[in-house]
């Protein structure tokens, strides 16, 4: 019978591997930090923190962007991995839960699963798309999707479906305002909120600094 250390050991091994040759924003790291930061958060908050371990290091095992927007792929892999380690059915089904409802999604869908554990992960997942690290893997995915910087006759669109926010084909910059900039205040936890505003702010100052230097005034 494995040790709840064993179990989170294995699981980082399984991760690293899986994610070897990811995109560099979905990669290991990414994983990695959004890990340390839902352990962070939980411990201002009464949660399991085995689930809240395991959900971290497993949310992106199959992210849908890379998989023709499949969004069953993650929670197959990550209970076919559980389920190798013998860990009980509840944890496994609630961890699967976590990757089903962590993603934004456009943010105009209702989330069907609640729960603090989820709550936490999510903060977690979230600080990582915002802040100076946030900025960085907007454009490095932008990049990878060759996707333009800015077109100022391109507006942003904040009324797209699930399925417009999947395919869209936007310039990055406009990644900003139709995601980014939303999330502080779509924040669980208390910790969570303090840590966005913060970062938040770090990207106000950023998009100043870029439309002055598009336009030549700075």
């Amino acid at each position: 019978m494995y040790t709840s250390e064993d179990i989170i050991n294995k699981t980082i091994t399984f991760v690293k591997d899986t994610l070897a040759d990811a995109e560099g924003g979905h990669d290991w790291f990414h994983i990695e930090r959004v890990y340390k930061n839902a352990l962070l958060i939980s411990k201002t908050e009464q949660a399991d923190t085995f689930i809240i371990a395991l959900g971290a290091l497993l949310h992106d095992i199959a992210d849908s962007k890379f998989h023709n927007g499949d969004e069953t792929v993650g929670p197959k892999k990550a209970a076919a991995f559980l389920t190798q380690l013998h860990i009980e059915t509840s944890v496994i089904e609630h961890v699967c839960n976590i990757i089903k409802h962590i993603s934004f999604k456009g943010g105009n869908e209702t989330q069907k699963f609640k729960s603090l554990e989820l709550d936490i992960v999510q903060d977690a997942d979230r600080l990582d798309a915002i802040g100076a690290i946030g900025i960085a893997r907007c454009f490095n995915y932008g990049g990878f999707k060759n996707r333009a910087l800015y077109n100022p006759e391109i507006k942003p669109n904040l009324n797209m479906t699930k399925e417009a926010y999947k395919s869209s084909n936007a310039p990055t910059i406009n990644h900003f305002y139709e995601k980014l900039l939303l999330l502080k205040d779509r924040m669980n936890t208390e910790t969570g909120k303090k840590i966005a505003l913060e970062r938040h702010n770090y990207m106000l100052s950023f998009l100043e600094q870029f439309y002055n230097e598009w336009e030549g005034s700075k």
